[in-house]
């Protein structure tokens, strides 16, 4: 056999192909597949690749529509508007190759983007909505997930993966919970297929997901995405970070004492060891805050009815990672600090009477230890056993902090090009965006970033000003006793401030966060706030109150400010019928002060015995404005702002 012979014809047929545009056969995009949902009432693209100057036939609904591919094999056919129904079925076919797709839908379509808020899934909170979830089987909402990569050297054309799913209890598990609420709100109230285009990525910021000539207006984040054109460059930072992680957790485990001695045996004699109260973190407890490992041990009394079945553990949330142990028994661990702590362990392991637990926590950055106001609990069908209260706790490893990551693909322009690019094609209805947490601690810009990256989308969509929705961020972290700076307050105002832009909306979330944990659990209610604004504007709700108070104008009265706002048809109220809380003012000096605040005939009228003079107010200004109760009577909060009048 002439081996070399073989060779030349496959690198030969391998150059034809080059030479026709690289597609030798006909080729759909990702979105264009099986269980689609595509926008109603309006001419639909449909395209793709096939070899060069081919026909391509799409049969339809018993019509016929063709297209010729170019000179690089690229095709498209403009489908006429179609009313919202199905299932329906296409065949394409080129060059005697013919692809066919079912169950088809034509309904709305929403891209929904961001960081982890909009990435968590149904799943994240199946123990808060599992009602919902046992019922959510509906053939019309569907998801297609957008696959988490990046690019920084070019906007792609398709994506890697991804495919359309229905909503079931299976499925929906996947879904992002505040688009899947969103979409079965709005498909509640109108019967249409409503379709969820996924695109998010935990911790990325504003900046990755705008377009490289968009960034230009950044020259900063500019340069910092060009950098990441060389595959060198990223190739070496990630080989370092490796090093330097795979080094760190090595010579923490060689270190630590606990692996050493076995501290997880049931038999371990535990009666020297140092006690604190769980939840609460170590360097509260006369420790010095350190990183490494800690070992904690309790022993708790399980009654029998608790036994002989299947049991979970809840162990709120931990900084960083966790191992966790029950009589000896690995029943879960969690390598970050974000994600709640809820280990589902089988029936056997829990036994009548005394039961260990023993728990390996990893700090390798933060402050360690067990996060306050979550619970911490065993439990076994409707019997539960609190493990919160005094545990036994020794020192495994003491480690210096481990350095920080270089987190590649959130640098700016890599996931517009990887994620949304590929999206351009497809007709939607609009967007929903929940993100901010990333950019909250330089705030600054943040408008300025939003306003370009909505205007960006804008204009490679070509389909006009379309709506865009966002979650103003809630509130989070510790509550303040008195009146302070707060970027998470910046960012928020920022997030008003975008509000200018034609087109778009702005669900205010205060009150919905969580003050220790940066993933709050209400996303049914996020999701629900949205579909207010599309309710209203997109689908034709006029009488609809789809906000609560936004700030429209300030003046002076003497020693008194009178705020004006806009969605106050109803009136304002407090939502706990207790005073007005929340407003500080200030004078020219800009040291604020809480000050009274009061509703009169639609507006509110603040003031201080100890300003004379006010300039600025504020309201709701911290990262947790804990109290805040503006609102209308509706219920719906009012947006966290800061004003000032001329002097």
């Amino acid at each position: 056999m002439n081996i070399s012979k073989y060779r030349f014809v496959i690198v030969l047929l391998l150059l034809l192909c080059i030479s026709e545009g690289g597609f030798a056969q006909l080729k759909l995009p990702r979105l264009i597949s099986d269980g689609m949902i595509l926008r109603r009432d309006t001419n639909v693209k449909l395209w793709g690749w096939s070899k060069p100057e081919k026909k391509v036939i799409l049969h339809f609904n018993h019509k016929i529509f063709k297209a010729k591919t170019d000179a690089q094999g690229k095709w498209q056919i403009i489908l006429p508007a179609q009313k919202a129904g199905g299932p329906y079925v296409m065949t394409f076919t080129s060059d005697e190759k013919s692809v066919e797709l079912k169950d088809i839908l034509f309904g709305d379509v929403w891209v929904c983007a961001g960081q982890s808020n909009m990435e968590h899934t149904v799943g994240s909170f199946k123990y808060i909505y599992a009602g919902v979830i046992a019922r959510s089987a509906n053939p019309n909402i569907r998801q297609f997930k957008v696959p988490e990569t990046y690019n920084f050297k070019e906007a792609l054309n398709d994506l890697p993966g991804g495919e359309w799913k229905s909503a079931n209890p299976q499925n929906v598990l996947d879904f992002s919970a505040v688009a899947y609420f969103f979409a079965k709100d709005i498909y509640n109230k109108y019967k249409i297929p409503i379709g969820i285009i996924n695109a998010s990525l935990g911790g990325s910021p504003a900046e990755s997901w705008i377009s490289e000539n968009s960034l230009k207006r950044f020259p900063a984040l500019y340069q910092e995405g060009q950098k990441f054109k060389n595959d060198a460059l990223i190739a070496n930072i990630q080989k370092h970070d490796d090093s330097v992680s795979n080094h760190w957790y090595t010579l923490l485990n060689k270190k630590d004492k606990g692996l050493e001695a076995n501290w997880v045996s049931n038999n371990l004699k535990d009666d020297n060891w140092d006690q604190m109260d769980i939840p609460g973190y170590w360097g509260d407890e006369g420790q010095s805050s350190f990183n490494g490992v800690v070992w904690f041990r309790k022993s708790i009394n399980i009654p029998k009815e608790m036994t002989g079945k299947p049991a979970m553990i809840w162990l709120g949330r931990i900084v960083d990672a966790d191992s966790v142990f029950i009589n000896g028994n690995f029943v879960g661990a969690t390598s970050y600090l974000y994600p709640r702590r809820r280990y589902e362990f089988p029936a056997g392991i829990l036994k009548e009477g005394r039961n260990e637990l023993v728990v390996r926590v990893v700090s390798n950055a933060a402050k360690g230890g067990f996060v306050p106001g979550k619970r911490y609990e065993i439990i076994a069908a409707n019997d539960t056993v609190s493990v919160a209260g005094l545990w036994k706790y020794k020192i495994g490893a003491v480690m210096p902090e481990l350095p920080s990551q270089t987190f590649i693909r959130w640098k700016p322009g890599g996931l517009y090009n990887a994620m949304i690019a590929p999206l351009l094609n497809y007709r939607i209805k609009g967007a929903l965006w929940y993100q901010g947490e990333s950019n909250a601690n330089y705030p600054d810009n943040y408008d300025s970033l939003m306003r370009s990256l909505i205007f960006d989308w804008r204009e490679h969509w070509k389909l006009g000003d379309f709506p865009f929705y966002y979650v103003q961020l809630p509130n989070f972290e510790p509550a303040n006793s008195a009146p302070s700076e707060s970027d998470w307050a910046e960012l928020r105002q920022k997030q008003f401030n975008t509000l200018s832009v034609a087109n778009t909306g702005m669900a205010v979330t205060i009150g919905l966060g969580e003050w220790n944990d940066i993933h709050p659990v209400k996303k049914q209610e996020v999701g629900r706030r949205l579909a207010l604004w599309a309710r209203h504007f997109v689908y034709g709700e006029s009488s609809l109150n789809y906000s609560g108070p936004l700030f429209k104008s300030i003046e002076r009265k003497g020693d008194k400010l009178i705020l004006s706002f806009t969605n106050v048809d109803g009136g304002l109220s407090t939502g706990d019928q207790e005073p007005l809380t929340y407003f500080s003012i200030a004078g020219k000096d800009k040291k604020y002060i809480w000050a009274k605040a009061k509703i009169e005939g639609g507006h509110v009228i603040v003031y201080s015995s100890r300003v004379d003079n006010p300039v600025y107010v504020r309201y709701a200004w911290a990262d947790n404005p804990e109290g805040a109760n503006l609102c209308n009577t509706d219920g719906l909060p009012a947006s966290p702002f800061e004003a000032s009048v001329n002097y």
